[in-house]
C-alpha cells in the first residue's frame, strides 16, 4: 500500500499508522523494537517529568540516536559523536531548545551546536517532546511529502513540518486524528512497506528463469 500525500481520507491514513508497529517489527533490526518503545513512549514521559524545564541527558540522546539510526540508515559515527558529548552540553542545548517551542527553527538551531547533531536529529529530539508540531525529519516521509530525501538542510525541515502540521490538520477536519508526528509514522509504514515488498516479475523474465 503506498500512500499519496493529497489523500484526505482519514481512513487511509489510520489504517496506514496503525500498521507502523507491525512493520517495526517485520524490519527485524537488532533492538529496534524496544528502542522504537523507548523513543515513542519512555523518553516523551521522561521529558514531561521534567517540566518546565525538560533538557536531555547525553545517555538519552545516544539512545534517541541508536532508535534514529535503526529506523534508517546505519551511521555508527553519529553514535560516537554524540555518545562521547558532555552531559552539561547537551542538557544546556536541549533545554534551550524546548524553551524555544514553538519556535522551531530556533529549537533546531539550538541542538545542532552539538557535535553529531544536524537537522535530522535535532528533529527527532523535538519530536520527542513536542510530537504534535515537531514530525520526525524521517527519509521515507521526506520523499512522500517532498519528493526529495537527500537535503537535510534546516530550511527542507521547516518546509518538511509546514506540509505536515497542514495535513495533519486537515485530516483532523475530516475525523479523529493525532499530529504531525502521526502523519510521519503513516508515510514511514506505507513507504517503507512498499520499498520491501517483492517486485513483480515480468512474464518475459518468468520465461528466462524456466529456461536456466
Amino acid at each position: 500500500m503506498e500512500l499519496d500525500f493529497k489523500c484526505s481520507d482519514v481512513g487511509v491514513w489510520k489504517k496506514a499508522l496503525s500498521s507502523y508497529e507491525s512493520k517495526v517489527e517485520s524490519l527485524n533490526k537488532p533492538d529496534l523494537v524496544s528502542l522504537d518503545q523507548y523513543y515513542r513512549v519512555e523518553l516523551p514521559s521522561l521529558l514531561h517529568g521534567r517540566d518546565p524545564n525538560p533538557y536531555l541527558t547525553t545517555s538519552e540522546l545516544s539512545q534517541l540516536m541508536k532508535w534514529k539510526l535503526s529506523r534508517g540508515k546505519w551511521r555508527p559515527r553519529l553514535l560516537d559523536f554524540v555518545s562521547s558529548l558532555d552531559d552539561s552540553v547537551v542538557k544546556s542545548a536541549s533545554e534551550k531548545a524546548f524553551k524555544s517551542l514553538p519556535d522551531i527553527s530556533k529549537a533546531v538551531n539550538e541542538l545542532t551546536v552539538l557535535k553529531g547533531v544536524g537537522p535530522a536529529t535535532a528533529s527527532a529530539v523535538l519530536a520527542a517532546y513536542a510530537p504534535d508540531i515537531a514530525p520526525f525529519m524521517s527519509d521515507e516521509a521526506m520523499e512522500v511529502a517532498l519528493g526529495n530525501s537527500k537535503d537535510y538542510s534546516l530550511k527542507r525541515y521547516l518546509l518538511f513540518v509546514t506540509k505536515l502540521q497542514k495535513k495533519s490538520k486537515e485530516l483532523k477536519l475530516e475525523g479523529e486524528w493525532g499530529g504531525a508526528s502521526d502523519v510521519e509514522r503513516a508515510l514511514w509504514s506505507c513507504t517503507v512497506r512498499s520499498k520491501s515488498k517483492p517486485a513483480e516479475k515480468s512474464s518475459s523474465e518468468k520465461k528466462r528463469k524456466r529456461k536456466e
